[in-house]
């Protein structure tokens, strides 16, 4: 018997590949594609194989000025880190007052 997240996993296969089988066909065959069968097949092709590529690319640059400007606000609005002197000497007390407790 399949556990449910086994399920969920094959459905998203699932989904995946039709999705990929779909694009792939529209992209290299709009023409034929049953929805596309009038007299202006190719003109609607053509526009499809476009919006096919069009769409993913400006998704994958959105996402990825999107993760860039997280980076950036991140770097911006975090303090910069103390520095290592600094540490060691606070190091080097806390390691003084331990002795004196002893």
């Amino acid at each position: 018997m399949v556990s449910k997240d086994q399920a969920i996993g094959w459905v998203i296969c699932v989904v995946c590949v039709v999705i990929a089988v779909w694009y792939t066909l529209t992209l290299f065959f709009p023409g034929n594609m049953i929805w596309w069968t009038d007299v202006e097949s190719f003109k609607l092709g053509s526009a499809a194989q476009f919006w096919l590529v069009a769409i993913p690319v400006f998704i994958a640059l959105v996402a990825v000025l999107a993760i860039g400007a997280w980076i950036g606000w991140t770097m911006a609005t975090t303090p910069p880190p103390k520095p290592i002197e600094e540490i060691e000497a606070e190091a080097e007390e806390e390691k003084e007052e331990k002795e004196e407790k002893e």
